[in-house]
């Protein structure tokens, strides 16, 4: 029976400031959080090694009297002093992190061993972004937390999956051991503004496919289903779990409960770009999950938190990203941030 609570509301600003740390903090979600945390009036340090994060994202905070970047890889321990942890480093696109497979276990493993290790010396709260990868391709639908998952432990996309289930067996372990305060957020698929055009994703890749007029690739018959949360909601439920009560902490699953199949997904994105692209189909990845739909019920009842996005919106404001992004001022300032984070 999970115990009932007042709703937290988020933090209003306090005369003492807080140093929050953020790991991924360039990436697409965390760039988000950090920007969030600045204006909530706390000193963010921004840590990144630029594998899949992107100097662009951060590039308006760069400047900001509270904010300071640091380029490091958490599977090197990390020595800094602060209030707060969010560990959000991981790549989390399947182009991604099946590039690199084993680095993608360490940053799991090793970087939640080392944020852990950092807290537990800090005795400060620490929070990891899971994923909904941990239940695999679930045999139960929707999703809650009780659900132990359907995962291959050997497949193409394990590498991920079970980097972080272990990442949350090692956080619950210190928790139990250690005493530490621990917050573990189950992400399901969040999109929005900032996200990779070449990441791999199915929102990105069918903006970016239909914004260019091209073949709108769906992988299998389009029947498998998802359900897309937008940033700034993501962000918000974020916030509401590091500052629950210590005895909320997870896993919680965060994600939009609406669901849609992949054809209409395409569909929606063809009509709000207003492209001439056609629908393509291909053979369905290995261990790709036909379901996937977040059962929210914790996060409404412990954080009193919902999204309030609903996905056209959502699309919309995506959308003007990338036709900002694909414009012809800024493909070559994509271009040379790609070269310079593989460099």
């Amino acid at each position: 029976m999970v115990p009932t609570v007042t709703a937290t509301p988020l933090p209003a600003a306090t005369h003492q400031t807080r140093r929050v740390l953020v790991t991924g903090g360039a990436g697409f979600i965390g760039s988000h959080l950090c920007e969030r945390l600045l204006e909530m009036s706390c000193d963010v340090l921004c840590v990144d090694n630029f594998f899949t994060g992107a100097r662009r994202n951060i590039e308006h905070l760069r400047h900001h009297p509270r904010f300071e970047l640091l380029r490091h890889d958490i599977t090197f321990p990390l020595y800094v002093e602060v209030d707060e942890i969010y560990n959000l480093a991981c790549p989390a696109s399947p182009v991604h992190y099946q590039w690199d497979p084993v680095q993608t276990t360490k940053t799991s493993v090793l970087g939640a061993i080392n944020m852990l290790g950092l807290a537990k010396r800090l005795r400060v709260k620490v929070f990891q972004a899971s994923t909904s990868e941990v239940y695999g391709d679930p045999e139960t639908h929707p999703q809650q937390e009780s659900y132990w998952g359907h995962v291959n432990p050997i497949g193409p996309r394990s590498c991920y999956d079970e980097g972080k289930r272990c990442a949350e067996t090692l956080f619950f372990d210190y928790g139990r051991q250690h005493k530490l305060k621990i917050k573990v957020l189950r992400i399901f698929n969040t999109y929005g503004p900032r996200m990779q055009p070449n990441d791999g994703r199915v929102v990105s890749n069918f903006i970016v496919q239909a914004l260019n007029n091209q073949p709108i690739t769906i992988y299998g018959d389009g029947q498998q289903t998802r359900s897309f949360c937008f940033v700034d909601d993501l962000v918000n439920g974020t916030i509401r779990l590091m500052n629950s009560p210590d005895y909320v902490t997870g896993p919680m699953n965060c994600g939009n409960p609406h669901e849609f199949t992949i054809r209409e997904l395409a569909e929606k994105v063809i009509a709000l770009t207003g492209s001439r692209s056609r629908i393509i189909h291909q053979a369905l990845p290995q261990d790709d999950p036909r379901q996937r739909r977040p059962d929210i019920s914790q996060a409404q009842e412990l954080l009193d938190w919902q999204p309030t996005v609903m996905l056209t919106e959502g699309l919309r404001r995506t959308i003007c990203y990338f036709e900002q992004l694909l414009s012809v001022g800024h493909r070559q300032e994509f271009a040379e941030a790609d070269s310079s984070r593989e460099a």
